[in-house]
C-alpha cells in the first residue's frame, strides 16, 4: 500500500485520485474534465446487456470477497476512476448515480453524492444493488452492509497491475468480463508500446512531478504515479525529500533549484492554473535545466484528472510522458 499524503491533500485521494493536488494549501478548485484528444483507446464503450449466465459470481475487492447473485442494474459509483472503468467496459447503462467528482465521461449521471464523506442514507435513496467506493474512512462499507447493499471497495491503485485488476473485477461484477478483458489487453498493448518506443538516455533524466502549488507538493516513486514514471527509468527528485515516508513531500524552491530536474510535469494545470509560463516566472527557477530548455517541451502540462486517476485514460498519460522524454533528448 502507498502511504497517505499530507493532510491538505487527503480529500482528493479519498474521492479517487492518486496524483493529488494541494487544493487546500493552494486555494484551488478542480475544474470540469473534458474528453481528451484523439489516438486514445479510452472513448467510452457502447453499453450492452450484462450476461445473466455469468451470475451468481464472487468479486474480490479490498473489503474481501463479495458475492453477487445477479447482474447489478442500479450501480452507484463513488470513485471517479471506477466511473471511467464502468463506462469504458460497457456497464454505463447500469450506472444510475456517480459522485460529485466523477466528471468523465460527460454523460455519467453526476450527483451531489460525496466519495470523500459518503452518506449511507443519501446513497440508499437510489436503491442501488451495487455501490463502488474508493475509500472507507467513514465505514461506508459496514453501513451499507447493514442495509444489505453489496459494496466493492477499490482503493487507490499501487501500480499498473492493480489498475488492470480493478477493471477486470468490475467486468466480472457487472457481467462485462469479456469487454473488460479486451480493454485491459488494449491498455497493456498501448502502454507497453509507448514505453518501448521511448529513447533510453545515456544517464537517467531527473524529473519533478508537481501535484499542487503554492508549496511545491510532489509525489515520490512509492506512489502510483511514481510507479508509472519508473517505467521510463527516470529519477524522481522528490524521493530523498520524503522524510516521513508519506509519499507526497513538500519541496522548497531551493531544493528544486539544487536538484536541477531535466523534466517538470505539472498535474495542477486545471486546479491551480499552472503552466510553463507560470513556472518560468517563479523566482530562481530560471536556473533549472527543465525551465532553461522549456522550448523543447521539458515543462509538461498534464490534465489533472487523467494524471490523478487509474482508469482507462492512463494510456494517454503514458504516451504524454513518452513524448516528453523523447523530446528532452532532442
Amino acid at each position: 500500500m502507498h502511504s497517505r499524503p499530507h493532510p491538505t491533500l487527503t480529500r482528493r485521494i479519498a474521492v479517487g485520485v492518486v496524483a493529488v493536488s494541494a487544493l487546500a494549501a493552494a486555494g484551488c478548485s478542480s475544474s470540469k474534465s473534458t474528453p481528451a484528444g484523439s489516438g486514445s483507446s479510452t472513448t467510452p464503450a457502447t453499453s450492452s446487456s450484462a450476461s445473466a449466465a455469468a451470475f451468481p459470481t464472487t468479486v474480490t475487492a479490498k473489503n474481501g470477497p463479495v458475492k453477487l447473485a445477479a447482474a447489478p442494474k442500479k450501480i452507484v459509483s463513488l470513485s471517479p476512476s471506477a466511473t471511467e472503468d464502468l463506462f469504458q467496459i460497457g456497464a454505463g447503462s447500469q450506472v444510475i448515480a456517480v459522485d460529485d467528482q466523477s466528471d468523465y465521461p460527460a454523460d455519467a449521471p453526476k450527483t451531489t453524492l460525496s466519495g470523500y464523506k459518503p452518506n449511507a442514507e443519501a446513497i440508499a435513496k437510489y436503491n442501488p444493488d451495487l455501490v463502488v467506493v474508493a475509500d472507507d474512512s467513514s465505514q461506508i462499507v459496514e453501513q451499507l452492509g447493514k442495509l444489505n447493499v453489496p459494496v466493492l471497495w477499490f482503493d487507490a491503485a499501487n501500480n499498473l497491475d492493480d489498475a488492470y485488476n480493478q477493471i477486470t473485477e468490475l467486468g466480472t461484477a457487472t457481467g462485462h468480463a469479456a469487454q473488460a478483458a479486451t480493454e485491459v489487453g488494449t491498455m497493456k498493448q498501448q502502454i507497453d508500446a509507448a514505453i518501448a518506443g521511448t529513447k533510453k538516455p545515456a544517464s537517467p533524466l531527473k524529473y519533478y512531478y508537481e501535484v499542487g502549488t503554492p508549496g511545491n507538493y510532489s509525489a515520490t516513486s512509492k506512489t502510483f504515479i511514481g510507479s508509472i514514471f519508473a517505467q521510463f527509468g527516470l529519477t524522481n527528485i522528490a524521493d530523498p525529500a520524503d522524510k516521513t515516508g508519506g509519499g507526497y513531500p513538500q519541496l522548497s524552491d531551493e531544493y528544486l533549484v539544487t536538484s536541477a530536474p531535466d523534466l517538470i510535469f505539472l498535474a495542477d494545470t486545471k486546479c491551480c492554473q499552472q503552466s510553463a509560463a507560470t513556472v518560468a516566472a517563479r523566482p530562481g527557477w530560471s536556473a533549472i535545466p527543465a525551465v532553461k530548455n522549456a522550448a523543447k517541451g521539458t515543462v509538461v502540462g498534464l490534465d489533472d484528472d487523467i494524471a490523478s486517476r487509474w482508469g482507462p485514460r492512463l494510456v494517454q498519460l503514458v504516451q504524454q510522458i513518452s513524448k516528453a522524454v523523447n523530446q528532452a533528448q532532442g
